[in-house]
């Protein structure tokens, strides 16, 4: 599912638009244009795309609520791509239910990059059935096995979820407030120290090297990711 694909990009920036428009169009993928939150809406509900890119600071009906609109009805994979850079916004814009978030100035080929993996999430490539594999670490859900090279890693139960929820959201911003709640229930949301102790110890069993983590990222100030591409 990646020539072909059908992506609609939502950006009141002209400029912008066209070069995100040549280096979707230059790799296979069907580009929609809109230049405002209703623009962006209306291509929604005409012909549901495969992947969105969203801008958040547009006029009138700003990237938030389009958000909120989308998710209503749908779980298509959403690239927030905006100059705002505060922290809150980012966070903000993840719980709401968006996927992916890039910074402007941005580089075409990350954008690229982020619009595969929200493809091959689309093709339920990374789904929770069986078994998941990255690299040399192997999870079998069946089991509840943690295997790495072939030796098995003791997780503990809290570590497995953990875990099994990142996997869940592979390659997606997972933001602290949305593991805390999965994990612990959401009378926990704020306790962020929770997390960073068990994400320690889960990189010291996963991990080849804690300082240059391979498998879970940290999102600065908001998150978590699980790479699958190491």
């Amino acid at each position: 599912m990646t020539a072909g694909a059908r992506i609609l990009v939502a950006d009141d920036e002209v400029e912008i638009r066209r070069a995100v428009r040549a280096g979707l169009t230059s790799s296979g993928y069907l580009v929609e244009l809109a230049a405002s939150g209703e623009e962006a809406l209306a291509a929604f509900e005409r012909r549901r795309p495969d992947v969105i890119i969203l801008d958040l600071a547009m006029p009138s009906l700003n990237g938030f609520e389009v958000i909120q609109r989308v998710r209503q009805a749908s779980n298509v994979p959403i690239i927030v791509l905006s100059v705002v850079a505060d922290q809150g916004d980012k966070i903000k814009a993840l719980d709401l239910g968006a996927d992916d978030y890039i910074t402007k100035p941005f580089n075409v080929g990350e954008l690229l990059a982020r619009v595969r993996v929200a493809l091959r999430h689309l093709a339920g490539l990374n789904g929770m059935a069986g078994a998941f594999s990255i690299d040399e670490l192997l999870v079998d859900f069946e089991r509840r096995r943690v295997t790495k090279r072939g030796h098995e890693i003791r997780l503990t139960p809290t570590e497995y979820e953990i875990l099994k929820y990142l996997i869940k959201h592979a390659d997606k911003v997972v933001t602290h407030r949305a593991l805390l709640k999965a994990v612990w229930g959401p009378e926990y949301h704020t306790e962020t120290h929770y997390l960073r102790y068990f994400i320690g110890q889960m990189r010291k069993k996963l991990e080849d090297d804690q300082s240059r983590p391979r498998y879970i990222l940290t999102e600065p100030g908001v998150g978590y990711r699980l790479k699958t591409e190491v």
